[in-house]
Formats: structure tokens, C-alpha cells, sequence
């Protein structure tokens, strides 16, 4: 790569981080960017995964005091988040480059629908939510069906998580919304760990068996932990909603470019 190209990889990373601070999607902005500077299609998935971990990290630890009082529900979910990483990471791999790069456009596309969907989805679990702690008289919400249900569910989200992984956080709130009762604060915090968990379990197989471009990943690292500063100092000044929906549009005219390649 040229110096150029490594300016254009962090600044999408500068982008990506502050977009995931305010609003979510930064990987909508970084993989179709490796692809444009030519990566390979499994390289540039496999450096992004392992580049943008020190945003799940920071997004869990943000909210650490929410998962107070969540042990037994993190002891099933994060083994399957780990496991379901893992798997989707070992079939990355195994896919191949050729079938990977034809599924390219359906996988930008589908993260763009999920994107659009995660306001929908976090109000629904709002609602859900509410009415249940209406029906319990105003009683603490509790875990409705047993907190084991969760584990199959995480697991799969997780998979899909180690093979691609943009709008996983959208699915894993809306499976943990549909097993357990709690509030969307606490679901969130959990999803933030799985999130976490799933992709650090892909990354460390990546970095022993798959080709890790190590330059890349950490100009991309330095430029998302500044993103993500600066998002979060802009926080209340952007409306995520907006900033969403133009992530949306991004992602799906690319994915509609690569459908005409």
C-alpha cells in the first residue's frame, strides 16, 4: 500500500470510530475502503475485525455498572459468543476468497437493512418492556422464559459475528430482547460483552491463521480510538439518527456497486 492509501485507511478509521460512538455502522465505512485500496476481500474482513476490537472493548466497558447483578445470564452467553466467533471465523476462512467476494454485496446490503432497523428494534423493545412491567404492577422485570433459551440464539448471532460481523449488535439485542425481561439499559450492556466476545474470539484465531495486515490494522486502531474520543465529545451535538441513515445510504450504493461489478 501507498502512503496515500494509508491516509485513506485512517481516516475511514477516524470516521468509523466516531461513528460508532454516536450511532453504530462504522464497518460499513471501513471494509468497503480496505476493499477500495485493494485488499483482498477475506484480508480486508479479517484486518478490520482485529483492528476495530478497541471499540467493543471501550463501547463494554462504558457500560460496565449495567451488568451488575447479570452473572448468571454472562456465564451462558458469553461461551456461546466465544464459540459462535470462533465457527464463524473457522468458515470465513474455509469459504474461500471467490465465494467470500460473491457474497460481498449481500453482506454490505443486509448490514445497511440492519442499521436501518435498530431504532425500530430498540423502541419495540421498549415497548415490550414497559408492558410487561405494566402487567407485573410495576414490579422489577424478571427473566420471563428460562435464561438458557438465550444460548442457541447468541450463538448463531455470534457466528454471523466472526464471518462478517457488521450489524451483529442488532441482532444480539433483539434476540436478547426476545428471551429475556429486563430493561433495554441492562439487554444493551450484554449485547456490548457478546459483541465483544464473539469478535475477540475471531480475532485471536485470525491473528494465528489467517493474513492479519498488521500496518494496516494498527494505522486503522490509532485512527478509531481517535474517532471514538471525538464522537463521544460531539455526543449531543449530531443526531445519531442522521448520521445513521447516512451510513445506510453509503452502504447501500456500495453494495449496489458491487452487485453491477
Amino acid at each position: 500500500m501507498t502512503i496515500p492509501e494509508y491516509i485513506l485507511v485512517a481516516l475511514a478509521a477516524l470516521l468509523a470510530g466516531g461513528i460508532n460512538a454516536l450511532a453504530g455502522g462504522g464497518t460499513l465505512i471501513t471494509f468497503p475502503v480496505l476493499l477500495a485500496v485493494g485488499l483482498p476481500a477475506i484480508n480486508a474482513n479479517v484486518t478490520n475485525t482485529v483492528a476495530l476490537l478497541p471499540g467493543y472493548l471501550g463501547g463494554s466497558l462504558a457500560q460496565f455498572n449495567d451488568l451488575k447483578g447479570q452473572k448468571k445470564r454472562l456465564w451462558l452467553v458469553l461461551p456461546a459468543a466465544v464459540v459462535g466467533g470462533l465457527l464463524g471465523g473457522i468458515l470465513l476462512l474455509y469459504t474461500g476468497e471467490k465465494i467470500f467476494s460473491d457474497l460481498v454485496p449481500y453482506l454490505i446490503l443486509g448490514a445497511s437493512l440492519l442499521l436501518a432497523v435498530q431504532d425500530p428494534v430498540r423502541a419495540w423493545l421498549l415497548r415490550r418492556a414497559q408492558a410487561k412491567q405494566t402487567a407485573a404492577g410495576g414490579s422489577a422485570l424478571q427473566v420471563g422464559l428460562p435464561a438458557a433459551w438465550v444460548v442457541l440464539p447468541v450463538g448463531l448471532a455470534a457466528i454471523y459475528g466472526g464471518y462478517f460481523g457488521a450489524g451483529l449488535s442488532v441482532i444480539v439485542l433483539a434476540v436478547l430482547g426476545l428471551v429475556l425481561e429486563d430493561s433495554i439499559t441492562r439487554l444493551n450492556a450484554v449485547k456490548q460483552v457478546v459483541g465483544l466476545a464473539a469478535n475477540v474470539a475471531a480475532a485471536v484465531f485470525f491473528v494465528f491463521r489467517a493474513p492479519v495486515l498488521w500496518p494496516v490494522a494498527l494505522v486503522m486502531m490509532v485512527g478509531s480510538l481517535a474517532g471514538g474520543a471525538i464522537g463521544g465529545k460531539l455526543a449531543g451535538k449530531v443526531k445519531p439518527a442522521t448520521l445513521r441513515w447516512m451510513v445506510v445510504s453509503i452502504g447501500v450504493v456500495v453494495s449496489i456497486i458491487y452487485f453491477l461489478r
